[in-house]
């Protein structure tokens, strides 16, 4: 009479080459996820900015795109509005997720700051002035986002990119 199965041996195989295949995959298959909220966040920021340049130009007036870096906080307000106004603007603002933040902002004018609000004026005309954000996520992945003035583009880049400065 013949036995079907499998012997001790052969399940201790199989279950050690498992937990080999899921040692080498899961640190991965994180930093994949952790590079999908960065992204996500990056693609949101981006298309928040797209929409503050067309209502500028479509409203033919100016608005104001808020970063509050400590709280890694993005909003929009028209320029010359009421403290009232920007404090509604800022509690209906979006909030990046827990694990991406904003390292820093440059701006052509006064240069990197680390810390505090940084307002990104868009004209009437939807001109900006020359910004890099840079976001960064838990595992030490960063993007950085490369607002140009008069071109109405946004490009984003994998990496801490800085801006080379014109003499």
């Amino acid at each position: 009479m013949e036995e079907k199965g499998f012997t001790l041996l052969e399940l201790v195989v199989v279950i050690g080459l498992l937990g080999l295949m899921l040692v080498m995959t899961v640190p991965r298959f994180r930093q994949a996820l952790m590079t999908n909220e960065l992204k996500a966040s990056t693609r949101k920021i981006v298309g928040l900015v797209q929409r503050v340049r067309d209502k500028a130009i479509r409203d033919h007036s100016a608005y104001l795109l808020h970063i509050e870096i400590g709280a890694n906080r993005f909003w929009v307000t028209a320029d010359g509005s009421s403290a009232e106004v920007i404090t509604l603007a800022k509690d209906n603002g979006f909030t990046l997720p827990p694990e991406v933040r904003v390292l820093d902002v440059w701006l052509r004018s006064r240069g990197k700051l680390i810390a505090g609000e940084v307002v990104i004026r868009c004209s009437r005309k939807g001109y900006v002035e020359q910004s890099v954000i840079h976001l960064g996520a838990e595992e030490g992945d960063r993007m950085s986002l490369v607002l140009t003035p008069f071109l109405g583009e946004i490009k984003t880049y994998e990496g801490y990119h800085e801006i080379e400065p014109s003499g």
